[in-house]
This record gives structure tokens, C-alpha cells and sequence, in this order.
């Protein structure tokens, strides 16, 4: 069923899945589709005056700049991401805009990626491969590359929404002996998982494994500082799927180069992409991904067709499935 009046959509980036641009059009929608790699500002700002919606499928910022350039009949915009750290969120409130972003659908693909970078770093996967290439596979020593376990161990969250409670639900098979978190107040959910809440000092001494995965705000920029990895135990696993701003990297640097913590697995990491001669990348313990997380097909287009449907319900005078703000 089509809304009563064609309206313009602004598609920011020209490989969005051909399912919500199908979805989009089957609604009345006229798509302008961008066709820069990686997306132009000057050809966003020269094809987005007078559309209804913008579709906003990249990380470059969305600011008052796209929105003048877009001008006042403007009624919707939905990025094609979980996290809206790129976005002047405040002034889409000014303006009173709504604004749509696709948490949620992405938590089963990041718990699973989480999950293989526990496996990744606690078990040497990296520096086993870097001893391969170095022909240093030792064949004739029992103490090679002994890594942590899963099993028995705490794990840890910062940050207790949809992804981390992915990655404890599938945490219920692995045997861990208890699983923490930390976020300002307790959630009323989680003895589902058989979860604790704790203070941010308790869940940096206890966790063998602690994985990040909260949003990034002015209130977690950089929290996991010198400091921080001072109160964990030697023998601890990083793991950070949420942002890179979370971290300040010269300090994890320190603290993996100095055996303070035992490894680290990031998917995310500042700035992004991650320079070739970056000094993390050069640790043995350390297992860098280029940003993966949400990077399967079936995530993907669940992902584009949560962004369409936020517009078309915004278009249609009802509420964003996922509203940001």
C-alpha cells in the first residue's frame, strides 16, 4: 500500500540494499540515490534540496549543514546504523525532525564477532599466526601460547543493552562462573542471565573477560584509560565492540606491552580506518578487526529495511519504529 502522496528520499550511499529501496518505492517514494564511494558531501548537498526524507547509510557527519542544505519541508531522516555518534541529535530536537536509527537488529551479529574476539585474544590467535610467519611454531616447549578460557571464568559488560545481552545468552553454554556489568542503574532484567550489576571499580577488578559494548557519550569517552586497566588482572581479556572513543589507545597500548592485561580484541578503534603503521598493530596480543560487526547480509538488510520503515512511518504522520531521540 502506497502513502496518498509521492514523496523524495535522499539515499546517501548508491549500495543500500536493493530491499528497502524496493520497500521505499513500493510506498510512493522517489529515490534520489548518491553515487559517490565513499559518499561526497558536495553531491549530498547538491541533490538533497527539496526531499521529504534522507536516508543516511554512512558515518560522515549529519549536521545543520545537510539539514539547511535540505531545507524546511525536510520531515524524516534515519541513518542505517545502531550508533548515532556522527549526528547533531540535538539539533534534530531544535528543529523538531524526527530522527530514526536501527539499534536492535544488530545485536546478534556483534555477540556473535564479540564472542569470536573472546575466543581470539584469550586463546593467541594472532600471535600464534605471527609465530607461523616468523617460522617460529614451536613444536618442543608444554608452556607455548597457553591462553585464557571461556570456562569458568567472569565475564564482564560495560554496557548491558541488546548486545551485551545477546552475548550472555549465548554465554548460558560456555560454563562461565558468573556473569557482571556495569551501567547507572541496575536493569530489571537481568537475572535472565544470570547477571549482576556492579560498580564500574568491582567489574574492572573481577572481569576475566571484560567486553565493552555501551555507546559512545561524553560520559564514556575515553573511560577506559590508564587508570582503568591498572585495577585489572594480568590475565584479563579487552574485548570492545561498541566505539573506539571509549578507549584511550596509548594507554591500552601501555597496558598490553607491559603485560598489565593479557590481550585485547577490538572491531573498533580511533580513528577508523586504523592507520597501517598504528603502534597496536604491532602487538602480538592484540587482534584488531577492521570494524565487522554488523557486517553479515541478513544484518545488513534487516538493518536498511528498519531505515526505510522508520521513514515511511514518519512520512505517514506515525512514530519511528526506532526513534533516536
Amino acid at each position: 500500500m502506497s502513502v496518498s502522496k509521492a514523496f523524495k528520499v535522499l539515499i546517501s550511499h548508491p549500495t543500500v540494499p536493493v530491499a528497502a529501496l524496493q520497500l521505499l518505492r513500493s510506498r510512493g517514494a522517489e529515490t534520489i540515490v548518491c553515487q559517490s564511494v565513499p559518499p561526497s558531501q558536495d553531491e549530498i548537498l547538491a541533490k538533497v534540496a527539496g526531499v521529504d526524507a534522507i536516508y543516511w547509510a554512512h558515518y560522515q557527519p549529519l549536521n545543520a549543514v545537510i539539514l539547511d542544505a535540505a531545507g524546511s519541508q525536510l520531515r524524516a531522516v534515519s541513518t542505517m546504523s545502531s550508533g548515532i555518534d556522527f549526528v547533531d541529535v540535538p539539533e534534530f530536537q531544535r528543529r523538531q525532525i524526527p530522527l530514526g536509527h536501527t539499534p536492535g537488529v544488530v545485536k546478534n551479529a556483534v555477540a556473535d564477532l564479540a564472542i569470536g574476539l573472546m575466543l581470539a585474544a584469550g586463546r593467541n590467535f594472532h600471535a600464534g599466526r605471527c609465530d607461523i610467519e616468523k617460522s617460529q611454531w614451536v613444536t618442543e616447549q608444554i608452556d607455548w601460547l597457553m591462553g585464557q578460557e571461556i570456562r569458568d571464568s567472569t565475564v564482564g559488560f560495560f554496557g548491558f543493552g541488546g548486545i551485551s545481552q545477546a552475548i550472555a545468552k549465548r554465554l548460558q553454554s560456555w560454563d562461565v562462573a558468573k556473569i557482571i556489568y556495569t551501567t547507572r542503574t541496575r536493569l530489571a532484567n537481568d537475572a535472565d542471565y544470570k547477571a549482576e550489576h556492579v560498580p564500574f571499580e568491582c567489574l574492572l577488578q573481577e572481569s576475566d573477560f571484560l567486553v565493552v559494548a555501551a555507546p559512545l557519550t561524553d560520559q564514556t569517552r575515553g573511560k577506559f584509560d590508564a587508570e582503568a586497566f591498572k585495577l585489572m588482572k594480568r590475565s584479563a581479556i579487552f574485548v570492545n565492540v561498541a566505539r573506539g572513543g571509549l578507549v584511550q589507545q596509548k594507554d591500552l597500548h601501555t597496558a598490553l606491552s607491559t603485560g598489565q592485561i593479557f590481550a585485547a580484541g577490538l572491531d573498533v578503534t580511533t580513528p577508523e580506518p586504523l592507520p597501517a603503521d598504528d603502534p597496536l598493530l604491532k602487538l602480538p596480543n592484540c587482534v584488531i578487526l577492521p570494524h565487522l560487526g554488523t557486517q553479515t547480509w541478513k544484518t545488513t538488510v534487516e538493518m536498511s529495511l528498519l531505515a526505510a520503515n522508520n521513514i515511511i512511518n514518519a512520512i505517514e504522520g506515525k512514530p519511528m519504529i526506532r526513534p533516536a531521540y
